[in-house]
């Protein structure tokens, strides 16, 4: 679909990029010519990855580890990638967190543990990278992954659904305030995409089948489709398409409302929750282990 090399010469940063979504856009841009940075808070998640997608496309990856919810840490991981690469010309925003769970039932913590990522973190990323563009002189393209539920809300991920509406605000904003300097920002909203994460998180216990039952076009994404509108996003070509949030998702949203994909947890019982939130801790304590090993 795209030609040998097209994004030669761009420099881009994935955060999340060790795992799900975010490595599969981070191998994409590699396979197309780009010089790929990847972060996260996993240090030998980021590494396994590194060395996985120069094995297979070749190129350049670099990898750092960062909890993007500390700014200052966020600073420096910016800045570092500008004393060892030279500027960025691209940015994607992947890394979030998210669960189901009754709004009722959550704690501060367990909001903020969602916030304080996908809200906080994700404009600590954009707000580095394009105080430095702007001081330099330099363009560049910013792509948030978002949800559909940016338009409709959702039951059961309320933390999620409320931050990454505040990212689609973001995204419309600063198209506006950071236009004069060449400096575009769009947003990617997809269906569903199963990957281990989500699917350990959204669907403990099942899967993606009922969201293919009730898409229009009776199926789930396809991972190439997302990669596709990933690269064409961060191409040259297409400039004057900024502060957008572009649904990929088959006219899921359209036809159902994206609250529909967690409706239907209205009929489990209070074991049900206590069966999804053991199987949820157990995978977050899982995460955590490889986070210190």
């Amino acid at each position: 679909m795209f030609k040998d090399g097209l994004l030669k010469g761009k420099r881009i940063l994935v955060t999340g990029g060790g795992t799900g979504i975010g490595k599969e856009i981070a191998a994409r841009y590699l396979e197309l010519g780009a010089e790929v940075w990847i972060a996260g808070r996993r240090g030998a998640v980021l590494e396994e990855a590194a060395q996985t997608l120069k094995k297979s496309f070749g190129g350049e990856v670099k990898t750092h580890v960062v909890d993007i919810r500390d700014a200052a840490a966020v600073d420096a991981m910016v800045q570092r990638i500008w004393d060892e690469s030279g500027p960025l010309t691209g940015l994607v925003n992947n890394a979030a967190g998210n669960f189901i769970s009754p709004t009722k039932d959550l704690s501060p913590n367990g909001f903020n543990a969602i916030a304080n990522i996908a809200f906080h973190g994700t404009f600590y990323v954009t707000q580095a990278v394009g105080k430095r563009w702007i001081a330099g002189g330099h363009k560049g393209s910013v792509i948030s992954i978002l949800v559909t539920w940016v338009h409709t809300g959702s039951p059961y991920v309320v933390p999620s659904a409320m931050s990454k509406a505040g990212l689609h605000v973001m995204t419309k904003s600063l198209a506006v305030e950071w236009g004069r300097h060449g400096i575009r920002l769009n947003a990617i909203a997809p269906g569903p995409f199963p990957t281990e994460g989500a699917t350990k998180r959204l669907r403990p216990g099942g899967g993606f089948d009922d969201s293919a039952k009730i898409n229009p076009m009776r199926r789930i994404g396809r991972m190439e489709e997302l990669q596709n509108l990933a690269t064409f996003l961060m191409a040259e070509g297409c400039e004057w398409l900024t502060g957008e949030t572009i649904a990929i998702d088959g006219a899921g949203y359209l036809a159902t409302g994206s609250g529909a994909y967690f409706t239907e947890l209205d009929r489990l019982s209070d074991a049900d929750w206590e069966q999804m939130r053991a199987m949820i801790k157990a995978q977050n304590e899982k995460d955590r282990a490889g986070r210190t090993a």
